[in-house]
């Protein structure tokens, strides 16, 4: 699938100040983490509400600090957060560990549950300066903030509104073929977010370029047309992690998360399918 030409980008240039809604007690806590992960010298990240509240102006109650960090760089990390008297554990192998202190949590974040957003010197170089409660950092870039929420689509979590927002504060600075090539083979999963776009905000539609439009269109009807795959690949766990266990319990369907078709490995899909029933459990106290 070609790319349509880049766009003129205009990249923020003044440090803009964020400040998030939460308890006076739970920001003391955070400016702990993140003093401590400053002083480290590790490179990290900010998302979340955070970064959220930074591109669109939307400010909500948030009850966890998103620092995402390299693979490489999450030991590290924990300890420079142990050392500041946080409690830490790596919570998903694959993706996730969090500190504790106190009643809040940070989470340290270097993929996604599926596997798909894996944190690389791409998001560091395209990152955005920002003060988040008075310590200069830096923000994940909004075309890696849609990559990685537009898989999010369980039954009591979908991030779609918080894509139309991105899209709709950001547009004129989005990297627009830099996030079709984050996409790539899930193309889909960013058409169906576009288009909904469209249905959502009828007079921003023309914020997404025509030539992305076109360029995901004519891939739409090209797949159309094509002959249907022979593997029984099933994509609906790259979105839910639960909703289409029966496609590959009962029904035989290939996991697509699976190598090679996807980046994990059986016991990294077992860890994550296990904790549902803890996470049911735990909401249900």
């Amino acid at each position: 699938m070609s790319v349509p030409e880049r766009p003129a980008r205009h990249r923020i240039t003044n440090l803009q100040r964020y400040t998030p809604r939460v308890q006076p007690d739970t920001r003391q806590r955070y400016l702990t983490a993140l003093r401590a992960a400053s002083r480290s010298g590790i490179p990290f990240l900010i998302g979340g509400a955070y970064a959220l509240g930074h591109y669109t102006g939307i400010r909500r109650w948030t009850k966890d600090l998103d620092l995402f960090v390299h693979p490489e760089d999450v030991e590290a990390l924990l300890a420079a957060l142990r050392a500041a008297g946080l409690e830490t554990e790596v919570t998903f192998p694959h993706w996730l560990a969090k500190a504790h202190l106190g009643e809040d949590n940070i989470d340290v974040i270097f993929s996604s549950g599926n596997g798909v957003a894996r944190v690389d010197d791409d998001w560091f170089a395209h990152s955005v300066p920002s003060m988040v409660m008075g310590v200069r950092a830096r923000l994940c870039p909004p075309e890696e903030m849609i990559w990685s929420k537009a898989f999010i689509m369980e039954r009591e979590r979908y991030d779609g509104a918080d894509i139309a927002h991105l899209i709709r504060a950001c547009h004129a600075r989005l990297d627009w073929d830099r996030l079709l090539a984050r996409f790539g083979p899930n193309w889909r999963v960013l058409l169906s977010h576009l288009t909904l776009f469209g249905y959502i905000y009828p007079v921003e539609r023309r914020a997404v370029p025509d030539s992305v439009m076109q360029t995901l269109a004519g891939a739409l009807i090209a797949e159309s047309s094509a002959p249907a795959p022979r593997r029984r690949l099933c994509r609906g766990t790259l979105l839910s992690r639960q909703q289409y266990l029966t496609d590959i319990r009962n029904w035989r369907y290939i996991d697509s998360r699976l190598r090679p078709h996807g980046a994990m490995k059986p016991a990294e899909i077992a860890r994550w399918t296990a904790a549902i029933a803890e996470e049911e459990h735990d909401a249900c106290e």
